[in-house]
């Protein structure tokens, strides 16, 4: 049985009985365990050791504006099709990568209030939205009665009691919530043992909109059937009133996990560990892809909505869900999370988005207005810790939660694949004992590992969009030469989005930027949102020497796909050769840790920045993160010596940087070469500063007499290796002047 890689980015898994062994999903596109991936994806991330003086955030100073807004104000996006992405459907809460604390559950008879009240301060007409139930000169609030504003009625009152049979056969139990369509009861399914059940009724059996809701409710509820959304058994009527009966879950929703965390912190408010939050967004996202693929819209998404028990959580709620194609029901949302244009163009799969996204920041920080002043925003990054401790998750949020629709995530499917890829970068920055491995990409194949210097054409390839009608066609010609290339493609009537992208890559290849700057062009036109167009436009830049416009575009294509790291690798470059080393910094280390394809280019670009500003033992640091296991170790130790060689690091440092080479294969010359430098300084640090009997240096005592001798045959056998003659006389020469005398 051939055993190979789950392909769902950020699963650790292998595909066993047709299934993933971790996160149950089924092959896919994925990627053979033998001779495929990197040798390096075996290798475990270690910490990066620079100076805690530089700074931990990578691009905030380099501000990232939507595509939209950017390349095509004024333009539509309503039929942009979302790029590719695998369709990521069940992976266990944290999606391998972390571990969320298990919810135990509750009890469904523990769960019932003892006295069922909608606190004054909750209480709204639920036409109008005005306060209505209040207290007024010392006398307690009506919970039944009409608003003083629109005149509809409103009633906060349960309308079911413990012992009631509904339908002759729920017993009520009780009230559990009152959530916005109305009180939720407790009962016993006395048909079926006694099982639990919700009964959901609505707020107000004379509010025409309500009514309509709960009325629809009932209609999708009867199509939808998903792990994570919580199950409809049946729909029933009392006392003129209708009730959806649903499964009792009995678990925690987010919000009053929120509301423990707060109380168990003393009244101050602590947010989920950013991990956890990612975890439990990353599992709902697929019920929402779910619900989009029926045509449904959930419309009200945040954190009261949300459960969590065990290891699972659910999407509960169904109130406000209604059919992409409605056009004029009621819309049901809650301040703080709703889209700021659905009031005008009503809810869509891009609102939806945002409200995810608007949930998971209420749930990793203390969001202060965001129901007031930031309702339809976000607060600046600059005062916003955890956005500059976590710039990629920033990125994300700010992308979900864009005020211009087209500048979101097009799916779920989409905005998951990116959260699993920042969930990876926080896992590896703030756990560093837990191993991560390569990760495959669905947007990137992996960069080329490098011996020193990174160029364009070592960065990651983009993939090619299966759904393309010319992606097979492509497959057959990609052995082709860049020239044969471009000859090919120059012959297809009807080019087509991949065969674009693949013309201005081989037109680069063939050092003609032009060609690729005009195939770019002609590909925004169509489509100003085609981020991989700005991908070729950032290569093209590097080509041309315009390391700013490179930065520029790469920037842009890092706010669209933040969960990538090629463009976090490729904007690293573009910063270290355009006056950014701090930036550049940051980048690399969150590459060189998050992904093991990653490590080798990343920490090549480390050594180099901190090489630069004369911090050794960081750059010495950097190089280490290389593990045996990949091509670039080699290259690595050979570096790694050179520069404790030439650093003035004393004895010690030259003993370290013999040391560094010592078990590694490399070409004779270059380490007979590096071998006659280092006793060479050996020597001369002996005889300025004294003898150190007690180190050797290569096999070498530190001793006046032993270096000699060593240096000696170090010349001889390296004049050997020397294929000059020049070079060979020169280096006996340099052996005869340094033996010692006798007087024999």
């Amino acid at each position: 049985m051939t055993v190979t890689a789950c392909a769902q980015p950020g699963c650790t898994g292998t595909i066993q009985d047709g299934y993933c062994d971790v996160c149950g999903m089924p092959p896919g596109s994925v990627v053979p365990l033998s001779g495929a991936a990197d040798p390096d994806a075996g290798a475990a991330m270690s910490g990066i050791g620079s100076s805690p003086s530089r700074p931990t955030s990578s691009s905030n100073r380099l501000a990232s504006a939507p595509l939209g807004s950017v390349l095509a104000s004024g333009n539509s996006r309503t039929a942009r099709k979302g790029t590719s992405s695998a369709r990521l459907r069940g992976a266990r809460l944290g999606a391998g990568l972390t571990t969320v604390p298990l919810v135990p559950e509750i009890d469904a008879a523990a769960a019932v209030l003892r006295d069922p009240q909608v606190p004054e301060d909750r209480r709204f007409c639920p036409s109008c939205g005005n306060p209505v139930g209040r207290s007024r000169e010392g006398r307690p609030g009506r919970t039944e009665g009409y608003c003083p504003q629109c005149r509809n009625p409103f009633s906060f009152s349960p309308k079911l009691a413990a012992g009631d049979l509904v339908n002759g056969q729920y017993e009520v139990a009780g009230c559990l919530a009152h959530g916005g369509l109305g009180w939720i009861y407790l009962a016993w399914d006395i048909h079926l043992n006694r099982r639990p059940v919700v009964l959901k009724g609505l707020l107000n059996a004379g509010d025409k909109d309500a009514y309509e809701a709960a009325q629809k409710e009932r209609e999708f509820l009867a199509r939808v059937a998903y792990p994570s959304i919580v199950k409809v058994y049946n729909f029933v009527k009392h006392d003129g009133a209708e009730y959806i009966v649903m499964e009792y879950v009995g678990g925690t929703s987010l919000k009053t996990i929120l509301k423990d965390r707060m109380r168990a912190n003393g009244g101050r408010y602590d947010p989920v560990p950013v991990d956890q939050a990612i975890a439990y967004i990353v599992e709902v996202l697929p019920a929402f892809q779910y619900l989009h693929d029926l045509g449904l819209l959930y419309c009200d998404f945040k954190p009261d909505n949300m459960i969590q028990v065990g290891d699972d959580v659910k999407l509960i709620d169904l109130g406000g869900v209604r059919l992409i194609s409605d056009m004029d029901s009621a819309i049901y949302g809650t301040i703080g999370y709703q889209a700021p244009e659905v009031a005008q163009i009503g809810p869509t799969v891009p609102s939806d988005i945002y409200t995810i996204g608007r949930t998971l920041a209420v749930l990793i920080m203390e969001f202060r207005g965001y129901q007031t002043t930031y309702a339809t925003s976000l607060p600046a990054v600059e005062e916003t810790p955890i956005f500059r401790e976590n710039d990629s998750l920033y990125r994300l949020i700010a992308k979900a939660c864009a005020p211009d629709p087209a500048d979101r995530f097009t799916s779920a499917d989409e905005m998951r694949v990116q959260l699993v890829g920042v969930l990876r970068e926080i896992v590896a920055r703030t756990q560093p004992d837990v191993a991560l491995h390569s990760a495959a990409s669905v947007l990137f194949g992996p960069p080329a590992v490098t011996a020193e210097r990174l160029d364009w054409h070592h960065l990651p390839t983009l993939r090619v969009d299966p759904g393309d009608a010319m992606a097979s066609w492509l497959t057959t010609v990609s052995d082709a030469t860049p020239a044969e290339l471009l000859r090919a493609l120059d012959g297809v009537r009807a080019p087509t989005v991949e065969v674009r992208l693949a013309k201005a890559r081989a037109a680069l290849g063939t050092n003609r930027p032009d060609i690729a700057d005009q195939v770019v062009a002609d590909v925004l036109t169509e489509d100003p949102w085609e981020w991989r167009a700005i991908w070729m436009q950032g290569l093209s830049s590097l080509v041309s020497g315009d390391v700013r416009a490179a930065r520029a575009a790469f920037n842009a294509v890092y706010g669209q796909v933040p969960g990538e790291l090629a463009p976090k690798l490729a904007l690293a470059m573009a910063c270290e050769n355009s006056d950014e080393p701090d930036v550049a910094e940051a980048l690399y280390a969150t590459c060189a840790r998050t992904d093991a394809n990653y490590t080798a280019p990343a920490a090549f670009g480390l050594a180099r920045i901190r090489a630069a500003r004369g911090d050794v033992d960081g750059a010495v640091t950097a190089l280490d993160m290389i593990p045996p296991t990949s091509r670039a170790f080699v290259p690595a130790r050979q570096r790694r010596a050179t520069m404790l060689a030439e650093a003035g690091r004393g004895l010690a440092g030259l003993a370290e940087a013999l040391a560094s080479i010592e078990t590694v294969t490399i070409e004779p010359l270059s380490r007979a070469r590096l071998r006659a430098d280092v006793l060479a300084s050996a020597l001369h640090e002996v005889t300025t500063n004294g003898e150190r009997p007690d180190l050797q240096i290569g096999g070498v005592l530190a001793r006046e007499v032993s270096l000699r001798d060593g240096l000696e045959l170090a010349y001889r056998h390296l004049a050997g290796l020397t294929p000059d003659p020049r070079g060979r006389i020169r280096l006996v020469d340099q052996a005869n002047a340094v033996r010692r005398w006798s007087l024999r």
